[in-house]
Order: C-alpha cells, then sequence, then structure tokens
C-alpha cells in the first residue's frame, strides 16, 4: 500500500469512528430536545383550556348574577305578576321598597327601616341600585362599582332579614335557615368576585370599558 493510500485509509476510518455516534438514533441529541419540547406542549394547552374555561366560568356566573338584579328591577317597576302584582308595579304608583321594609320583623334597624318604607328617596336609590347594578354586571363594564353598590345593598337587606334571630319581634319563629350566610352574603361574594376576576372581559365589554382614557385614569371604575 502506498503512502498516498494509507493516509486517506486511515482518514477513513477516523471519519467512521467520529461519524458513527452520530448516525446512532440513540445519541441524536436533537431529537432528544425536539421530544421534550413536544412533550411540554399538553401541558400548556391543559393551562390555556382551563385558563379559558374559568373565563367563561365567570362570564356565565356574571351574566345570570345580572340577569337576577335586572328581573329584580324590571318586575318591581312594571309589576309582572310574580314578587310585584300585576298593578302595582312603580309605574303604577306602587312603592317597591314599602312591602318589603314595613314588614321588617326583627333585628336592631327594625324601627329605621320601618321609617323608610315607601320614601321615595328610598324607592329611588333601590331602584337605580337594581337596574345599575344590572346593567354593569350583563354588559362586564364597572364591575368594581357594581360590587360595591352590591355590597352595600346585600348588606342592608341582610340586616332588614335578620338571620340571627331566632324569633321575631311579635314572638314567632323567624324561620331562618342560616344565622350568618345566606343568599345575601353569596350574592356579595360572588360580585366581589367577578370584579377582582375581572369578569367582564369575556363574553362582555369589560376590555373595551378598560382602554377607555378616564376607565385607565380611575381605576376604580374598572
Amino acid at each position: 500500500m502506498s503512502g498516498t493510500e494509507s493516509t486517506a485509509h486511515r482518514k477513513g476510518i477516523t471519519m467512521a469512528v467520529h461519524d458513527h455516534p452520530h448516525r446512532s438514533p440513540g445519541f441524536h441529541l436533537p431529537s432528544l430536545r425536539r421530544t421534550a419540547r413536544d412533550s411540554s406542549e399538553p401541558a400548556v394547552t391543559h393551562r390555556a383550556d382551563t385558563h379559558t374555561a374559568r373565563n367563561y366560568a365567570f362570564a356565565s356566573l356574571r351574566l345570570l348574577t345580572g340577569f337576577v338584579f335586572l328581573w329584580a328591577f324590571l318586575d318591581k317597576a312594571f309589576g309582572f305578576g310574580y314578587a310585584t302584582p300585576s298593578g302595582r308595579g312603580w309605574i303604577d304608583g306602587g312603592s317597591p321598597t314599602k312591602g318589603f321594609l314595613s314588614g321588617v320583623a326583627a333585628g336592631p334597624m327594625e324601627s329605621t327601616f320601618h321609617s323608610w318604607a315607601g320614601d321615595g328617596w328610598a324607592d329611588w336609590l333601590f331602584m337605580i341600585g337594581l337596574l345599575g347594578i344590572g346593567v354593569a354586571l350583563v354588559s362586564g363594564i364597572a364591575l368594581r362599582l357594581a360590587a360595591l353598590a352590591g355590597t352595600i345593598m346585600m348588606a342592608l337587606m341582610w340586616m332588614a332579614e335578620w338571620p340571627p334571630a331566632k324569633h321575631l319581634s311579635d314572638g314567632g319563629a323567624s324561620m331562618s335557615t342560616n344565622p350568618l350566610v345566606e343568599y345575601h352574603v353569596i350574592y356579595t361574594v360572588a360580585l366581589i368576585a367577578l370584579a377582582a376576576a375581572s369578569a367582564g372581559d369575556t363574553l362582555g365589554a369589560g376590555r373595551l370599558w378598560s382602554r377607555l382614557p378616564f376607565v385607565r385614569k380611575n381605576g376604580w371604575l374598572r
């Protein structure tokens, strides 16, 4: 074998030795990196799906809660014959607060609520509150204001019903289902949670509302 052939032969053996690991699938590092990246994709997709499901769950809760407030306003305003008898709606001269507040029969504010029953200012504040909270929730805007107004309204209504009482002022059983946590408390927590979660951004105008200049400058309007 000539010197030139011997050198070429040695170079061929060296290249074969160095190339062999790279041809082996078990040591193909780029493929291992791709496998690791691909394996993370299901986790990312799962997190995205969970985030989307949470957003839609909050949006559904917002819309349903908003409908509760809007229905209460409409029924009291027009007398649909449910909680408010036909012909006794606000537009017919009826009072949205007289029946409820005059019927308060327990709690430290019993006499105060009786004095407020049927007053014009009480009727207006109550109806504006129901309408404002309902519109805010359904549209997805000003949820922080809605949560504040709703908390005040629910606190007053909780005090009017006074769940801690076992007996009414006339001695009868109060029939309270829970001395502390009842539906007014649940509504309050729901309103605060919806505002904290920015629930108006999904199926609502919350995202557009938050981009308005005066809302950007005043975060409490969010």
